[in-house]
């Protein structure tokens, strides 16, 4: 086949120039992008091969090799791995569709450091285009294992590659960068340096589980003696989560976690776990510092890679953490699973249960001693990932008791510092038997509603609730060591009788006073609502809508919808507040006039207030601005 041209992709061509210009101010990262590549195209294959035994292919010495010529000022990382066929390099390389490129692109734009920059290209699976941060041409040869022909790609970086097959490809990868002239200003060392690929190797890729190999310098003339040189190994090849927690440093615990993680951060904590007995598993977990920006999206991969003997299985093996854990990055190594497991077993393997089930404890016990013993690193857990780790609340009954032990929130006893559950039953007043809270969408909005006010003039406190989950979770707990969780806008609430400060005889005498207005807006307003009723929780607002006790949310009811579910809409009620002027003034003229047309306008608005005043919007908006001008116009 003659060799072929093509064009990069715009969104390539952008990226291609972002890193010929040096947009990255650690080139050296380009290496280990290069060398995990390598690394992952040698999993691969001795997957591959435990999958098929029929694949004729050597996996007795799988390794890694790194080539340096200083005359020709080239550097080749090559592997003996999975390679790839010519179709799949077109695919694969020839076009980054599949690498959330524009994504990308946004990202390091924004990014403010050079720690920041240096982590974006293992976040987005374009490593091997960061060869060209270092190199003015990069050529690619390989052969799929089983395949007889091989391929080569070539490109300089300017907007086309080519492509041709070739006969004498051996099996694997190799990468050539031909090198760019040293630039120690603008953070270009001299790659063809031995020492300097040792110092980046040992920096980050001193776990890979393949040997990294280069040739010692001075080889050539080595090939004169009788012995033949032997290349030597430059990474450990150890696995930390098998060695002592004395023998492993926590920067190379951090290094782990960078490469499992694609993160340029240090990990918030580290977790280790080993269990002996009729089975035998370690596990080498991390809570990371700070949320994926795609924690919430349908297609984040979680889970941690999964282990057999040191035998890589898989990445991202979801049987092993519940989704509320999905943010935990780690390693998990077994000793008695088969090699040839797959995703569907894991589901029904009872030992992948047994260790789902500790690994969940573990990493729950985790964050209650940090929120005891380090309550800063607590706080940055929670800021991270409380939202996510509350699903667990809805979702994992068995551990509902932990998760609500770490849990903490927002309430009107602090400004900033929030608190937990076990915290706010400690100070709750004599005679309150519920705990109250209210969602909402911000902080701000929770506490300007009308549904806090009698709660703020007797000092009572209520959590403030602002994640999307908060709503499920506080409706599937129901209660806390036999407390009712209680929505400030559901249901009725007799504030008045717990202070003692409204006599029964008087409020008997209100609903009197205002049971003929309570049923005239309740005909009125029938097709929105379910009842009209004097309120307990109003001090300053004329009006507020509140859910009745079992019904959702209008927020759950949106939610559901958005989740595809069809939920019907439940009429909600109508609270007045007896003691404001302007309802006052609707009831006296609800008793003096014949003609109440206009009062069944001041209804409609007064309803419409009570929704604007709680973040929801007027059935007619439209109408609501007419009539409200309206109103404004005859009272000037």
């Amino acid at each position: 086949m003659p060799t072929e041209t093509f064009e990069f992709q715009v969104e390539a061509r952008q990226l291609l120039q972002l890193m010929i210009h040096s947009v990255y101010s650690n080139k050296d990262v380009f290496l280990r992008e290069l060398v995990s590549n390598a690394s992952d195209a040698l999993d691969k294959l001795r997957l591959e091969k435990l999958w098929d035994d029929s694949l004729d292919v050597d996996v007795s010495d799988l390794h890694i090799e790194i080539d340096i010529d200083k005359d020709t000022r080239t550097l080749t990382v090559r592997d003996n791995g999975v390679g790839m066929s010519y179709d799949e390099v077109g695919r694969l390389i020839g076009t980054i569709a599949n690498s959330g490129t524009a994504q990308f692109l946004q990202e390091l734009r924004e990014a403010k450091d050079a720690a920041g920059e240096e982590g974006l290209i293992g976040q987005f699976g374009v490593g091997f285009y960061s060869g060209f941060m270092v190199a003015d041409e990069v050529t690619l040869v390989t052969r799929r294992a089983g395949e007889r022909q091989g391929t080569r790609w070539t490109s300089r970086g300017e907007g086309t590659y080519t492509l041709e097959t070739v006969d004498d490809a051996p099996q694997g990868t190799s990468v050539m960068l031909h090198l760019k002239p040293a630039d120690p200003e603008n953070q270009l060392h001299d790659y063809t340096s031995p020492w300097k690929i040792r110092e980046i190797i040992k920096r980050y890729s001193d776990f890979i589980t393949w040997p990294v190999r280069m040739m010692p310098e001075g080889s050539a003339a080595a090939d004169e003696s009788d012995e033949a040189p032997r290349p030597e190994t430059l990474n450990s090849m150890k696995a930390l989560w098998a060695r002592s927690r004395d023998e492993v440093s926590d920067d190379e615990y951090h290094e782990l976690y960078k490469h499992i993680g694609h993160d340029w951060r240090d990990p918030l904590e580290t977790i280790r776990l080993q269990a002996e007995g009729t089975f035998e598993y370690q596990a080498l977990l991390f809570l990371p510092a700070h949320a994926p920006h795609d924690l919430f999206t349908r297609d984040f991969r979680r889970g941690v890679q999964l282990y057999v003997k040191r035998v890589f299985i898989m990445d991202d093996c979801e049987a092993l953490l519940p989704p509320y854990l999905r943010f935990v990055k780690g390693v998990v190594d077994a000793a008695d699973l088969s090699l040839n497991v797959s995703r569907e077993i894991l589901q029904q393997d009872r030992h992948i249960e047994m260790m789902r089930r500790r690994l969940t404890k573990k990493v729950l016990s985790t964050v209650k001693d940090m929120m005891t013993k380090d309550p800063d690193r607590y706080a940055t857990f929670w800021r991270e990932f409380g939202a996510v780790l509350k699903e667990g609340l809805v979702t994992d009954s068995e551990n509902r008791d932990a998760i609500l032990a770490v849990a903490s929130f927002a309430s009107t006893r602090h400004e900033t510092e929030p608190t937990t559950l076990k915290s706010y039953v400690e100070r709750m007043k004599d005679g309150q038997d519920d705990i109250y809270y209210l969602a909402g969408e911000s902080r701000q909005s929770i506490e300007n509603s009308p549904h806090m006010e009698a709660f703020r003039d007797r000092g009572i406190e209520v959590l403030l609730l602002t994640d999307p989950v908060d709503e499920v979770w506080a409706d599937a707990v129901g209660e806390y060591e036999g407390r009712k969780l209680r929505s400030v806008a559901k249901g009725h609430i007799d504030l008045d009788a717990e202070a003692e400060e409204t006599t029964q005889e008087e409020r008997e005498k209100q609903t009197e006073e205002y049971a003929g207005l309570l049923g005239w807006m309740k005909e009125q307003l029938d097709e929105d609502i379910k009842e009209v009723r004097l309120s307990s929780r109003l001090t300053v607002s004329p009006a507020c809508v509140v859910s009745d006790a079992h019904d959702l949310t209008p927020a759950l009811e949106n939610m559901y919808r958005a989740m595809g579910q069809e939920v019907p809409r439940a009429k909600r009620i109508l609270e007045l507040n007896p003691d404001h002027g302007l309802v006052k003034g609707l009831n006296q003229a609800y008793r003096e006039r014949e003609d109440r047309t206009e009062l069944a306008e001041t209804a409609e608005l007064l309803h419409g207030l009570a929704v604007l005043a709680e973040g929801g919007q007027p059935k007619a908006p439209a109408r609501f601005v007419k009539l409200m001008a309206q109103r404004l116009e005859s009272a000037l």
